[in-house]
């Protein structure tokens, strides 16, 4: 019986079980199923009989199934046994872009941020030679963990008979049609019925988004025409890459906390912040301190009488003494438990500081070799994270192939910080030796699978590392684990033909 026209219910490959069909067209279908070894939900896709293009869709699902970035949709089985084929790929959880331009375009700020991850994310794909060529609101997720997905890399494209002679321009240009929609609520041009399309300036052209929307800043109005209209506003945009970095320049900052008070230490006043001022610039004032009587004016005005200046300095002795006596005993309350100020709390809950992980894990997420224990050297974990530069992590050696011998696509180390962390550096001493390509993320579930790896979000990445490397982290995405991911392994010293990675320290910088 040909996969396409199974019923709720229907198993394939003895594992796969039909649930829900939630799309389809004359040629395919697409189900919500569960795979029931793993205990998960899977998206699969089934065939009408003689379907033209099964070989391109089983080609595309392929070469989608060896990519390891964790914000690409991961494809986990193909079937291509004529009409038995079947394609099952992760089940991504979360809204669509288009679900969220339900309520009308996004904050400029959020829209370039999204368009960035899912732009360093098809970089990653072009690098390996995958590319995606069908991106719509719906190729864009935005997860219930807080991470950017993109789903149909190089399938939709086969499914629709899509092509393109310059692959990186087109995803650029889709990409520059989400960050537009994103920021407009429009399409630009023609193709997408579920959003209206953009209105035309008199050459013809979508107008730019600054035109459509008030408030979108200049610098990302011109990225935007600079990856879609490829012409007229600066050099053009033309790969994902390209698009990554030059959002990731643009990107607002986070929204400043209402205006605090400001204190004046000596005697205690609240001041309002002045309008417009955020509280990070409310440097302490000069304290208030009473004027010190002095001689008389030269203008035939009389001066003060000894018992009036004996007065004034016993009233200076007095408000000084209850300022000291007041800002001691804050100043002990605080110390011995005490609630500090508000805008102290504040500050304090909002700063960068070291943060110290509870534990340290092998990560192999990915392994499927019946004697690989899947640890990674968990029992030598804890020497990455002791603070001592003369004990070490490292991963298993694996023969002839820096990509773990061929076996997997990536292995790692995993911190555990206790609780949700934001990370704004990872600075990490590798082994001497370079060579090793690592990606850092962060995420909620620390189960040794794809899936707990595919929920991760990736913050920064750098290839060929050695030595000590700082990793500096943009994303606004928090989790409990910070993962520190590598797919592709230095030469093992004194070896020619062996690979493995070392970390002897790691030191984590963020907020909570």
């Amino acid at each position: 019986m040909s996969t396409f026209i199974s019923e709720p219910g229907t198993r394939l490959g003895g594992r796969y079980r039909l649930e829900d069909r939630v799309s389809a067209s004359g040629d395919w279908s697409a189900w919500k199923a569960i795979d029931e070894t793993l205990a998960r939900p899977v998206t699969v896709l089934t065939f009408a009989p003689g379907f033209a293009r099964i070989r391109e869709v089983v080609t595309a699902a392929r070469a989608a199934s060896r990519l390891t970035d964790a914000r690409l949709a991961q494809v986990f089985d193909v079937e291509e046994n004529w009409d038995q084929a079947y394609v099952v790929m992760e089940w991504v959880a979360g809204d669509s872009l288009q679900d969220m331009l339900a309520d009308g375009p996004l904050d400029p700020g959020q829209s370039a941020e999204i368009i960035a991850e899912g732009a360093d994310a098809l970089s990653s794909a072009h690098a390996a030679g995958v590319a995606h060529l069908c991106l719509t609101p719906d190729s864009l997720r935005w997860t219930s963990g807080g991470g950017v997905k993109v789903v149909g890399l190089g399938i939709d494209a086969a499914l629709s008979g899509t092509t393109a002679d310059d692959p990186e321009l087109a995803d650029t240009s889709g990409l520059g049609k989400l960050l537009y929609a994103a920021l407009t609520a429009h399409w630009p041009g023609e193709g997408w019925p579920a959003l209206p399309s953009a209105p035309q300036s008199p050459d013809g052209r979508s107008c730019s988004p600054r035109q459509v929307r008030a408030g979108v800043p200049t610098a990302i109005d011109d990225i935007t025409c600079q990856a879609l209209f490829q012409t007229g506003r600066g050099p053009a945009v033309t790969s994902p890459a390209a698009l990554a970095d030059a959002l990731s320049q643009v990107i607002p900052a986070p929204a400043a906390p209402p205006p605090a008070v400001q204190y004046r230490e000596a005697t205690q006043d609240w001041d309002e912040a002045p309008p417009g001022q955020p509280y990070w610039q409310l440097a302490p004032g000069p304290p208030r301190r009473a004027a010190r009587p002095g001689p008389g004016p030269p203008d035939g005005r009389p001066r003060a009488s000894a018992a009036m200046l004996g007065v004034g300095a016993v009233l200076v002795v007095l408000l000084v003494g209850i300022g000291l006596w007041f800002l001691g005993h804050r100043n002990s309350q605080t110390q011995g438990g005490g609630q500090p100020s508000h805008s102290a709390s504040s500050s304090a809950a909002s700063s960068v500081t070291a943060l110290a992980p509870v534990s340290a894990h092998g990560f192999d997420a990915l392994s499927s070799a019946a004697d690989d224990p899947q640890n990674e050297n968990d029992q030598l974990a804890k020497f990455a994270i002791d603070s001592d530069p003369s004990t070490s992590w490292n991963t298993q050696f694996y023969v002839n192939n820096p990509v773990f011998g061929g076996l997997k696509t990536g292995t790692g180390l995993i911190l555990d910080m206790g609780r949700p962390v934001r990370l704004s550096s990872v600075q990490i001493m590798f082994g001497s030796i370079p060579g090793a390509n690592v990606q850092i993320m962060v995420g909620n579930n620390n189960d040794r699978d794809p899936s707990a790896l595919s929920s991760f979000t990736p913050v920064a990445k750098a290839t060929n590392v050695g030595g000590t490397h700082t990793f500096t982290v943009h994303s606004q995405a928090k989790g409990r684990y910070v993962l520190v991911w590598f797919t592709k392994l230095p030469p093992k010293a004194d070896s020619s033909d062996q690979f493995e990675a070392q970390i002897f320290n790691i030191a984590v910088r963020g907020s909570h």
